[in-house]
């Protein structure tokens, strides 16, 4: 099992969307993979939630994180060998843990954990929850939107990690991410 949480080494330059659910992610991780003209990693979870969701009506479970881990991972080492220069990943191990955490009153898998915290990102761009929440089957905080951003900042804070807050509407939030990429690509 702990082989299939390890990322595979790469000379890319890597970055994550990072945040509360319904804050924009994918919507930049796309809108930046076209600005770069690179790969962009999707959030396995919302592939394996979904399709739970849909044969059984029922969320995220403790035994869901590892096999979530694992599709995230394997699709973020697939991407790595045909992404050039850059990969923008809509989401990391790390987050998973923050929501294990949040989800089952602290608790994350050792082996989880462990990977969240050794697999490495040049930068993170941490969304903010100044945009309107959008309700769908997976999606069941919107009253807890700010605790959240602050539990998601204060684990990149914690563990000592590059990041950016990105705030307003989709332009700023572009723009903004546009600039600090930049300056990873300019070194």
């Amino acid at each position: 099992m702990e082989e299939k949480l390890k990322q595979k080494s790469s000379d890319l330059i890597k970055v994550v969307l990072f945040g509360p659910e319904s804050s924009g992610k994918t919507t930049l991780a796309m809108e930046l993979a076209k600005h770069y003209k690179t790969e962009w990693v999707p959030e396995y979870a919302r592939e394996y939630l979904q399709e739970k969701w849909d044969k059984e009506r029922t969320t995220c479970e403790p035994h869901d994180l590892i096999p979530i881990a694992e599709g995230q991972i394997r699709l973020e080492n697939s991407f790595s060998v045909i992404a050039k220069e850059l990969l923008i990943c809509d989401t990391d191990l790390l987050e998973t843990k923050v929501y294990s955490e949040a989800y089952y009153l602290g608790y994350c898998d050792p082996v989880l954990e462990r990977y969240a915290l050794e697999n490495s990102y040049d930068l993170y761009l941490l969304t903010s929850i100044d945009i309107p929440w959008k309700k769908d089957d997976l999606r069941d905080k919107p009253n807890e939107r700010e605790r959240m951003f602050k539990y998601f900042k204060g684990t990149l804070e914690k563990y000592d990690r590059n990041f950016v807050i990105l705030k307003g509407g989709k332009d700023e939030r572009l723009a903004l991410a546009i600039k600090h990429i930049d300056k990873l690509l300019d070194k």
